[in-house]
């Protein structure tokens, strides 16, 4: 189970626009930069992030048929603010993983409680 999509229209027209100057600056949230697959405009997506030995992963709340996740696995790379920096990602792929074994306890209790189960592990480039 993912998030309802009505929720992500939500997020996207409200929440992000709230949390999206905040994103990218540390803690837990970071900025996807990415571009669309037809229109070629640039984007930064608001996310939560876990860091991984090789990269990121990135929790796909609302699934892996989000528009910013199509385009990232399309191109194949994105930029993730984060920090106060920029990384560099490359080899984006989506990995199931049932127990959440990439979150902290406190964030793997939530994720669990939404049923997600999905997320875009992203290699530093």
């Amino acid at each position: 189970m993912v998030l309802p999509k009505g929720l992500a229209r939500f997020n996207r027209v409200v929440t992000n626009r709230l949390l999206g100057p905040l994103a990218g600056r540390g803690g837990p949230l970071a900025r996807v930069v990415h571009r669309g697959r037809r229109s070629g405009r640039e984007y930064r997506t608001p996310v939560g992030v876990f860091p991984t030995p090789t990269g990121y992963a990135i929790p796909l709340t609302y699934g892996p048929d989000t528009d910013w996740v199509r385009n990232v696995l399309a191109a194949g790379t994105c930029e993730l603010e984060i920090g106060g920096g920029v990384v560099k990602l490359t080899n984006p792929r989506v990995v199931r993983d049932e127990r959440r074994t990439v979150a902290p306890a406190a964030q793997r209790f939530f994720l669990a409680l939404t049923g997600m189960t999905e997320f875009l592990y992203l290699d530093r480039a």
